[in-house]
C-alpha cells in the first residue's frame, strides 16, 4: 500500500514528536511534493461542506428528480461529469454525474449544479459552475 507523501510526512513528524522530542522531528527528511500530492490537496481545500437545509429550493427539488430517477428537464442531466477542473476527489471516469439546479429569472440552464458520486448520498453542489463545489451534508 502506497501512502500520499503528505500523510507519510504528517505521520513521521508525529512518531518523532512522540518518540523523540523536537530534535528527533527537525531530523525528518522533507518530501517534495509531488504533482498529484498538490491536486488533492487543491481538491481538499475546493470541497467545502454544505447543510442539505441550507440549499436553495431549487437544489432540493433537482435531488428529489433523481432520487426518482427523473425526468429531467435538460438532456444534459444526468450525463457524465468528466471532473476536468479537480475539485472533486479522483474517480474514474463514469463515477460523477451532473443535473442542473434551475435558476430563477434564467434564461438557460444557469450556473447551478448537482454533480453525484456513485457512493451513496455523496451530492456536492455548485454555484458557480464548477469553480468550487460543497459536499451535500444529509443529516442537518
Amino acid at each position: 500500500m502506497r501512502i500520499p507523501p503528505r500523510i507519510a510526512a504528517v505521520t513521521a513528524l508525529a512518531a518523532a514528536l512522540l518518540i523523540g522530542g523536537p530534535a528527533a522531528a527537525q531530523a525528518a527528511p522533507a518530501q517534495a511534493p509531488t504533482a498529484h500530492s498538490l491536486q488533492a490537496a487543491v481538491a481538499a481545500q475546493a470541497v467545502g461542506d454544505i447543510c442539505y437545509s441550507d440549499l436553495p429550493a431549487q437544489a432540493h427539488d433537482t435531488l428529489d428528480l433523481i432520487d426518482a430517477g427523473g425526468p429531467f428537464p435538460y438532456p444534459q442531466d444526468g450525463t457524465v461529469f468528466q471532473n476536468r477542473e479537480g475539485l472533486l476527489p479522483a474517480q474514474s471516469t463514469g463515477y460523477y454525474h451532473e443535473y442542473t439546479v434551475e435558476t430563477p429569472g434564467s434564461d438557460n440552464r444557469g450556473a447551478r449544479r448537482i454533480v453525484t458520486g456513485s457512493a451513496a448520498d455523496e451530492d456536492y453542489y455548485t454555484a458557480d459552475h464548477y469553480a468550487s463545489f460543497d459536499l451535500v451534508d444529509h443529516g442537518c
